[in-house]
Parts: structure tokens; sequence; C-alpha cells
């Protein structure tokens, strides 16, 4: 006989169309009107997942909840999938992906008592390879995705996906969608029982969706009656653990190595706003975990579990598959950007909490000293140029200059000043730049002194033949004076770029946030081009002159810093190249003004290793991005390596997950300017045409890039943890310690090898604390994790691109293994 398993749900958006308030009714009234059914027809089961739903739930009808409770303890409600919500699948980082299954899982357990084996991810928009490894160590065996629609990579409906490290869980592509209209599911049903082949089996997933429904009382009676009358085909309710616990027994599978995307490959940009700040709130938490963790352990302060858990709540609800991929309304857009806020604001609180903690074994400054502490939450030396801000001991009146200079241990070492964020025009606050090495995990002391000067000193590189050139012993770059852009960039005598690069490109583009029409984005119809000195000099605000729109605003012993001033339409743009006196990495800061509707706006940089493979960072992987221009989504990260050369360039983002790469040519998404919510429905407008219609993303935006090159295995071992180093960005601050405490050592590090700390934080029940390691090359390493002060010094050897977490036990100093869910 056929069999069909029906899995009914509730496909329940929390926020899209609608604001979170009304996705919050709307599963409320949903779930109320499930249990009414699960107690009126015998063998009816309700499946549904998503943390975020039961916790409004038990919030705003708890009666209901304690209802559903007992409906799971007997069977007739199963709790499917076990995540915090269904999230975008690409641009989370590796550590969200275990969060979400963490805190969803650490919720049903203690709530209901169970733990889903079956990942379920509906209406996310493709999926990245990194999350087969995850769901695995996290206890899946199963997997049930919907998009990419028409996936035709996969060799069937059903496959062993194979993930990073050899892992390796069972995929089912849903078969005519995820819900089912008002009345029809029977419809949907008889279908399926007669596409299928005989002796085989599907399952059939059914219930009104995308703004709750359900299971209707017309449905359940339809099905009833087709259950009775169907001679050659087993009809039952069922769950999908129990359709996979069969597949398996009775099916082989074909297997497939790869992500499955694209979909929707406008969503890798439109509100980079969410995008952005989503990125932000990943950093700081994360660093901030690892800060508070070293002082807990140190005793010198409690870790805030609540606190914390707080701010992760707001992450995972951001990283929700409508508000991170930037297809809700207006509303949710703000709402989102609120509510990622205030995690930012609890995490700030409690980094500051953290800094304290750690600054207090710290010496007293001596006389006319100013300190500096910058605190390294990773375990292992970052070298990299920081900045920080400070006041004077008093305002300076006369016309000299109160020049900043950093010693450390004693000794001077190369920095200089650069504006403060202030306008004030009085010699009083202080910016200081300084390149330095920052011991792992630990506070790193710094003191600035004063010397007095007639004035401040003026740029020493001066416009050649039109052009700036920047030279040292290790690189060349050249700035063109009459585009703004990048000509030239050499690495030890080897050329990198072609001319032209980062220029802003304008692309066409439509009303459509999600782009469901196409995998690639043309043509070309503009770039920005230098602005004549006027315009230029009226952008920028100065009144009393006519300044060139291309000018070396900064030059000291740390780097020189050009800025050029840019425009397109009614769009203008502020670029700016940081160049280092030491070492390889160009910093580039992008501030956008845009006003445009309809267009894309991406920053090319072509790189002259044409024969390059396009890579980028996944969660918990590196994956090859396409080369023939379709847009491509990756994290921290995108690389040209060439294989042949032995070359690569590799370009750091704080948060941008779109590109398109061909022939040598990275291409960078800023920002798009589509609708709100403009979803295509047959050949109707977009958008209302007898209106104002406001377009996403218009305004002032800003991104930060750091590119280098160089040998391609060199380039291969660090990019991942430079990555990690500008967006988990060392914390600096000014700040005058007690000398009460005692002056602290190293807590944790990672000798040798490049290996990546994901985690480190306190598990979610109990006193111990949680360190993930991540091996980001692909090849096996082997690493030390040492902790003197409780006299471990463990080896650890990963495989290519694995994970590995372990428990610490801060009171016996005992390190062991541990699953990814803390079991």
């Amino acid at each position: 006989m056929k069999k069909l398993y029906l899995i009914s749900n509730a496909h329940l958006d929390p926020v899209w169309q609608w604001e979170w308030e009304e996705g919050a009714a709307a599963a409320v009234s949903t779930f109320r009107a499930a249990a009414d059914f699960c107690e009126e027809f015998e063998g009816y089961v309700f499946n549904h997942n998503e943390v975020i739903l039961y916790k409004w739930v038990e919030e705003y009808e708890p009666t209901l909840f304690k209802r559903i409770q007992r409906l799971v303890q007997e069977g007739k409600w199963h709790i499917m999938g076990g995540w915090y919500l269904q999230p975008d699948c690409n641009m989370p980082s590796g550590e969200s992906f275990v969060r979400q299954i963490l805190l969803g899982k650490t919720y049903f357990r203690e709530k209901f008592g169970v733990e889903p084996t079956t990942a379920i991810n509906f209406d996310s928009f493709g999926h990245t390879k990194g999350l087969v490894q995850i769901m695995q160590q996290a206890g899946y065996d199963s997997y049930i995705f919907m998009r990419p629609d028409g996936f035709d990579k996969a060799p069937a409906q059903e496959f062993a996906w194979m993930g990073f490290n050899g892992s390796e869980i069972i995929a089912h592509r849903i078969n005519g969608g995820y819900n089912t209209q008002l009345g029809e599911a029977h419809l949907k049903i008889k279908q399926l029982r007669e596409d299928i082949p005989d002796g085989t089996m599907t399952m059939v997933l059914w219930g009104v969706g995308n703004h709750g429904g359900g299971p209707s009382r017309v449905d359940l009676r339809q099905i009833r009656d087709m259950m009775e009358d169907s001679p050659d085909c087993e009809i039952v309710h069922s769950t999908p653990e129990h359709y996979f616990r069969e597949l398996r027994a009775t099916k082989k599978l074909p297997s497939y190595d790869g992500d499955l995307n694209p979909r929707f490959v406008g969503c890798y940009t439109s509100m980079i706003r969410i995008k952005q700040k989503h990125r932000q709130l990943e950093n700081e938490l994360y660093m901030t975990e690892k800060m508070l963790s070293a002082a807990a352990l140190q005793g010198k302060l409690e870790y805030p579990s609540a606190d914390l858990h707080e701010a992760v709540c707001d992450l995972m609800m951001a990283q929700f598959h409508d508000i991170l991929p930037g297809s809700s309304i207006q509303p949710a857009e703000e709402a989102a950007i609120r509510m990622i806020d205030h995690g930012l604001e609890i995490v700030s609180r409690l980094k500051a909490r953290a800094f304290f903690a750690h600054a207090a074994g710290e010496a007293k400054a001596e006389l006319k000293e100013y300190p500096v502490l910058v605190y390294n939450p990773h375990p292992y030396p970052v070298r990299g140029i920081f900045e920080c801000e400070f006041m004077l001991e008093d305002q300076n009146w006369k016309d000299e200059f109160s020049m900043p200079v950093v010693y450390r241990d004693g000794k001077r070492i190369a920095c200089q000043p650069e504006k403060e964020l202030s306008n004030l025009t009085l010699d009083w606050r202080k910016r200081i730049v300084f390149e330095a090495e920052l011991s792992p995990s630990t506070m790193n002391r710094f003191d600035c002194r004063i010397e007095m000067l007639e004035r401040k000193p003026e740029p020493g590189l001066k416009l050649v033949d039109g052009f700036y050139r920047f030279v040292t012993d290790e690189m060349n770059v050249r700035v063109n004076a009459q585009t703004g852009l990048i000509d030239e960039y050499s690495v030890g005598g080897v050329s990198y770029l072609r001319p032209d690069a980062f220029c802003p490109i304008v692309v066409q583009d439509n009303e459509d946030p999600w782009r469901m029409d196409t995998n690639a984005f043309s043509p070309d119809i503009g770039r920005f081009a230098l602005m004549n000195p006027g315009a230029g000099s009226d952008f920028s605000g100065v009144k009393d002159r006519m300044l060139p729109s291309v000018r070396v605003i900064e030059d000291g012993d740390v780097r020189t810093v050009v800025e050029s001033v840019l425009s397109y339409g009614s769009s203008t743009i502020v670029m700016t190249y940081k160049l280092p006196k030491k070492g390889t990495e160009l910093e580039v800061q992008v501030r956008v003004y845009w006003n445009e509707k309809d267009k894309m706006l991406k920053l090319s940089i072509p790189t002259d290793l044409k024969d390059g493979v396009y890579v980028g960072q996944t969660a918990f992987g590196t994956h090859e991005l396409p080369s023939n221009g379709d847009e491509a989504v990756a994290q921290k990260w995108v690389a040209v390596q060439s294989e042949e050369k032995g070359q690569a360039i590799t370009c750091i983002n704080n948060g941008l997950y779109g590109s398109d790469y061909r022939d040598g040519e990275i291409r960078l998404t800023l920002l798009r300017s589509p609708g709100y919510c403009a979803h295509p429905i047959y050949d109707r407008p977009l958008v209302m045409q007898d209106r104002f219609s406001p377009r996403i993303d218009q305004g002032e935006r800003q991104y930060t890039f750091w590119l280098n090159a160089g040998p391609l295995e060199q380039r291969r071992a660090v990019v991942d943890r430079e990555a990690d180093a500008y967006n988990e960005r060392p914390y600096a601050l000014s700040f005058f310690p007690s000398g009460d405490g005692e002056e602290q050592e190293s807590f944790i590090c990672l000798e040798e090898g490049t290996v990546q700390l994901s985690a480190f934080k306190k598990e979610e029940r109990g006193d111990g604390y949680i360190l993930r390691l991540f091996e980001p090359t692909g090849q096996e390493q082997m690493t030390y994790i040492t902790i003197p002060s409780m006299s471990i010094r463990q080896e650890v050897r990963l495989s290519g691109f694995e994970i590995r977490t372990f428990r610490l036990d801060g009171k016996n100093g005992v390190l062991s293994n541990i699953g990814l869910c803390e079991k």
C-alpha cells in the first residue's frame, strides 16, 4: 500500500505583513483552536515548533499553556523542530545557529520534557551547508525544508545531506508547500495519493498558514472521511519523527554535498540597517560573554546569566526569516531595530561591568600620564591599530598643540593624533591612534604622555602628477586624484588590484525586496564620480575655502588617511582610505547618503586574480561562491584565491552579506532601495501606483572593509582570526585604575595553529562554563587550551571545519568534552 503521513501544522510568522503583537494574537488563537481539535478528533496530532510562540502563549494565556502541556504528555500535540524560531539560514553565524537550537531545546525540555530529533525550517530562504554539522552535533538526524523551490541540485526529494567534517543528516524537501487553504487540505492529500507510486510513502504538510489558522473542523472531517474510504493508501495523522523513523528502515537515500541555495537573493541585502545591527549584536554579545566568563572565573564578579539570556533572545528574534532578510513592513523594521538596540544596551552595560572588573588589578597612573586600557577577549594575540579618546586634565586655550604620545612598559610605540569625534576647536579632547600587539584574554596597558608643539603636524603625503603615492617596504598604493579611487595596490612587488578599485556602481533593481525573479542583478546603469571642488566643499560643510575632492586628512607614524567625495544622481558618498605604515592591510570606510529608488549600490573591487576562485565564510566553514555574476551570500569575509599563482585577496566586512563575482572582480552589495514587503503577484504592479510609496534604506549608511593580500596559504590560515578581531574588536577605554587589585595574567590561551574560540560562556543550567572551538581552514590542526590559573594545558586535535565543545569545571579545574547542547 501507499502511505501518507499527515503533518498538521500552522505556519505562523511572528512578524511579516504585521507587527509582533498581531503575531502573538494569531499564535494564541491558533493554539487555542488546535487544542480544541486535539481533544475533539480521535487520533489527530497537531505539530508545532518555535519557542517564541509558546512563550507568548505561556505569558498571555497560561491556562491554554497548561492544556498544551497535558496534550503533549498524551501524545496529541507534538513539539516539532525545537528551535527558538525559524531563522534566516544563511546570515547568522555558526554560534548563533547553536544558540537557536540550544535555547529551543532547553526550553522544550524544561516546559514539556521533550526533545525533537527532526529540525524544520519550512519557510527560510535557502540553507547553508554549515547547518548539517551543527544539527548533527545537537542531536538531530533529519531536516525538513522547502526553499529553494524546485531545487534541482539535490538528487531526490529525500537525500542524505552532507555537511562539513563528514557530518550527515536526512533532508526532505516539502512537496506542494507547507500549508493549505481553508477547507482544501483534502485536495492536496488526494493529489499526493494519486501521484506517489504503489508501495511508497511521503509526508503531507497541511493547515492554514502564514498568519495562523492551522487545522479547521471542516478539514478534519473531510480527512476523517478519506481515511475511512482509502483502500489503496494508508493515511495517518503523524509527526516528522515517526516518518523519518520508517524512512530510515525502508529506504536507502542518495547523497548531496553542498548548500541549499540560492533563493530570494535580494534578501542578502534588503534592510541593511537590520543586518548591520544584527552583526553588531552578535559581535558584542559573544565578546562580552568571553569577558564576563574570564572575570567570573577569577572571582571578579557574578556571571549575569539572566541579563545575557534576555540579550540572546533579542538576537534570536532578530534572526527571524522575515526580519533579518528585510522582507517585512516598515513598522516591523523599526521595531526590529528597537529590539536589537535593547539587546545592545544590555550588552553594553555588561561589557562595562566586565571591563572595570578586569581593570581593577592595574596599577595607579603616574603623574601627567593618561592610561589607556585595552581588553583583548580573544585567546590569542591580536595585532592591529587601536584608537581611544580621552580628556586632558585642563583646557588649553593657547595657540599650541598638546601632542599625545603612547608608551608601553616605558617604551614609546608608534602612534599619532587624529581628529576627535567632537567638533570643539579647542586643545582639550584627544584621539590617539597606535599600533600594538595585544596579549590574549587579558587587559593590556598603555600610557599617554603629552608633548607640547607649536601646532599639530601637517600631513606629509603630497599630490604628485595627479596621484597620492603611498609607498612602504611592504606595499604600494596609488590613489587617483581625478577619480578618488585606488589605481594600484601592490604587496611584495605583486599587483593585486586593477585601476578604479572601490568604485561605487549603481545597478538597475525593482521594488521587490526578495527579488523572486532572478539570481543576478543587472544591468549597471551608472557609477559615482568625483565631485567638483565647489560641490564637494559644499557637501563637506566647508564654508571659508575650496577643498579638493580628494585630500589627505591624517598622516603620522601609524597611517595615512585619504578622503574623497563622490556623487551620483541625488546621492553622495564619502570614501576614506586608511593606509598603514606597517603591514599590508587597507581599511576602507564608505559613508553613503542614498536617495535613489528601485536601484542597487555595489562596490567594485577589480582584482588581478582573474583565474581565482571566489570563496566566503559560512556557518562554521567556508564555501565556494558563484563566479558567474550570480548574487552570493557570505558572512564576515570573502576572498579570491588563485591556486595557480599561490596568491589570495581577502576582504573582511563588519555587517555585509551579499556580493557577486566575475572575471576577477568582486562586487560587494552595499544596499538596495526596493519597496517594503512588495510581493510579486501575477502581472500586477509591485507597489500601488496612485500614491507615494516609501523605499527601504534611504538616507545615511556606513560600511567598513579590510582588504589584504599575499600568499594563498598565509591568507587562508589567518583570515578567520582577523575577521573575528575586527568584528569582536578589543575594547579600549581611558581609565585611571585604583591600584587596589591584583594584576592579572592571560586567562585562557589557544597555543599554536589558528583554531577559533566561538564561545566562552556559562552553561545554560549549572555552574560550569562552555568553551566551543572551531577549525576554520578545512585542514586538521592541533592546539593547546591553556588556563594558567587552573594549571590546565590540554591538547586538542580538530579535523577540518570540526566543532568541539568543552565544559570547564571552574571549582575543580577540569576541562571535559560535552555535547553541543550541553548534555
